[in-house]
């Protein structure tokens, strides 16, 4: 039931307060009952739909759209019954025989549909009450677009506090979900830390001291010590979105994808992380576009596959992201042994068109500038800058 069992029990005292105040009436003005057994008929027909609704509500077994129709139902029967059960003079002193009681078929209608369904069954209210004093020959005063009044702003405020209840109940089970979620996470990580990442940093340092094929060995355990950390820290940080923000709609390929839709660059690019590779990112989402993230990927790759085919092979990579508003930075640097000045335009001249189409295009294609720094034995950093 969560948030709504205190609603419904709210609910049914108010209906049971307002029978009361319907019985009393009824009591007061009995000498102007037309009908008397019908009007007591209709009380007690209130008085069981009070005790069954307040238990069927609440019931985690109820079907609600099924239990509201029936409310609404019975709450229109019993007003529109006063044309059957009273004289005119009765709704010149007094409402008609429902009183406030129909208002908690109003407030039901609040929070099973919310603030639409409310204003529904006010207007509702207004109309058969009309229809009860023209068929008994009365004139329509103030006091019934007063009483339609009142009931849109409690049913108003009722759908609203529902819905924002319904949504911070929602929250709050996604954040008990995620506590539970990073606990067995820390013990996975503590037991991965004492075993597996131990044993991979020791066979890259054993590696590397013997040389040969035994530093190839430790090159690759080093690489996978880092995308395995790496996998741990990504999952960190889904978990901690996963408890802010409602769950995204899956992303389509391309530039196909539907308004709104978001990818964080910092997933994309650290997937990179190996152990000649770091990525350092902001901690919280970069979020893109679907196609523009995956063009600057795109052209991130080309940029390490420049790299690998290039530079010597213990050639270290730095890949830095920057989140400035309306402009995400990307930064490629290494160590290695950089380029000659026009080295680039040589290249293009050849035919070689790698970064000018794979890298510079792309990422001018998304509106953005790419700069290029090198020196002879100073290394290269490719900077990609792209609007949002």
């Amino acid at each position: 039931m969560g948030f709504e069992a205190p609603l419904w029990r709210a609910i049914t005292v108010f209906r049971a307060a307002s029978l009361v105040y319907a019985v009393v009436l009824v009591a007061q003005h009995h000498d102007l009952l037309a009908r008397p057994w019908v009007a007591w008929s209709v009380i007690s027909t209130m008085a069981v739909w009070t005790a069954v609704s307040g238990y069927a509500y609440t019931s985690p077994k109820r079907n609600t759209r099924v239990l509201l129709s029936a409310d609404l139902a019975i709450a229109f029967g019993c007003l529109f019954a006063t044309v059957f059960a009273v004289f005119p003079g009765y709704l010149r002193m007094a409402p008609p025989l429902t009183t406030t009681w129909f208002a908690g078929a109003a407030l039901a209608a609040a929070v099973v549909g919310g603030r639409r369904w409310a204003l529904s069954v006010a207007l509702g209210h207004g109309i058969v009450d009309i229809t009860i004093r023209v068929l008994l020959g009365l004139t329509i005063t103030a006091a019934v677009p007063r009483g339609v009044v009142l009931l849109i702003l409690a049913g108003y405020a009722v759908g609203y506090m529902a819905g924002y209840a319904a949504e911070a109940e929602q929250r709050f089970a996604r954040a008990v979900e995620m506590e539970a979620r990073t606990r067995e996470r820390e013990r996975l990580a503590r037991s991965i830390h004492d075993s597996v990442l131990q044993v991979l940093a020791m066979v890259q340092r054993r590696g590397a001291e013997a040389g040969g094929e035994a530093a190839e060995l430790g090159r690759l355990a080093g690489e996978q010590e880092a995308k395995l950390r790496g996998l741990i820290g990504a999952q960190e940080s889904a978990d901690i979105r996963s408890a802010v923000e409602p769950p995204a709609a899956p992303v389509s390929d391309g530039p196909r994808s539907g308004p709104g839709e978001t990818v964080d660059l910092r997933s994309l690019l650290g997937a990179h992380a190996t152990a000649r590779i770091t990525v350092a990112a902001p901690a919280t989402p970069v979020p893109l576009e679907p196609y523009t993230a995956e063009e600057i990927d795109a052209a991130v790759r080309a940029a390490l596959a420049n790299v690998e085919r290039h530079c010597p092979e213990n050639t270290r990579v730095w890949l830095l992201v920057e989140d400035e508003g309306d402009t995400v930075t990307v930064a490629v640097r290494d160590d290695g042994p950089g380029m000659e000045p026009g080295r680039l335009g040589e290249a293009a001249a050849e035919g070689r068109f790698g970064l000018a189409q794979s890298i510079q295009g792309r990422i001018r294609d998304l509106k953005g500038e790419t700069t290029v720094t090198t020196a002879p034995g100073e290394g290269t950093e490719i900077e990609m800058r792209v609007p949002r």
